[in-house]
């Protein structure tokens, strides 16, 4: 059996309904209860603010948790180094996400605003159905690898038969805009300055992916 084998590019796009930000914070300390008490008032006082800001508590995941030692390199007296402990860290990081409102948002970074923990705050849209682009992208792939096999076929006096395999990596797809959103720390932990935290009602940018797959026909 003859085949021909060529390798389709899908490509798929979509606007973003979807916000999600992610908060980033440590605490450290000699003591290791000290340091996760410290961790338990940081999440406590994020809990707080962001229900008076109208969020339930079960919108507020646990992304990572980590307690680790943390070291740090001391030059002795003699020139050496010295490999001393400076205390126990807690990594904490939550995320939340929401319809895409720039109100809501903008009532989000006004309640995280001021908070003792003073995470590092990343926004990003996406969208909340990422198979539909991903279905999207694979039909175009799909119909991308045919005309492309149809067209060779054609050319050489051969007709395109039964489809044999097709070959696909199933890779996570990174469905996020390219649109960056970013907000100074120095606003974020300044207390007095929380009530100016604003959200622009921006557009993100649309979401474009792309993708391959190869596929496998008889050629008859």
């Amino acid at each position: 059996m003859k085949t021909i084998t060529v390798k389709g590019t899908g490509k798929a796009s979509a606007k973003p309904d979807l916000t999600v930000i992610t908060l980033a914070m440590e605490s450290i300390d000699p003591d290791y209860e000290k340091a996760m008490d410290k961790a338990s008032d940081n999440l406590n006082d994020i809990y707080l603010r962001l229900e008076k800001a109208g969020f339930e508590k079960s919108e507020i995941k646990t992304a990572y948790f980590n307690v680790s030692a943390r070291y740090a390199s001391v030059r002795e007296k003699d020139g050496s180094y010295a490999r001393k402990f400076s205390g126990y860290v807690c990594s904490h990081r939550l995320k939340t996400e929401f319809a895409l409102d720039m109100k809501r948002l903008s009532e989000a970074l006004q309640a995280i605003a001021g908070c003792i923990a003073k995470p590092e705050l990343n926004i990003s849209f996406t969208v909340k159905d990422p198979e539909a682009i991903s279905a999207e992208l694979l039909e175009s792939a799909c119909e991308n690898a045919k005309n492309k096999a149809e067209i060779l076929c054609k050319a050489s006096g051969k007709q395109l038969g039964e489809l044999v395999s097709i070959d696909y990596n199933w890779s996570e797809l990174n469905v996020i805009s390219p649109t960056r959103y970013c907000v100074a720390d120095e606003s974020m932990s300044a207390p007095l300055m929380k009530n100016s935290v604003k959200a622009v009602d921006i557009n993100p940018e649309d979401i474009d992916v792309k993708d391959t797959a190869t596929f496998v026909w008889e050629i008859v």
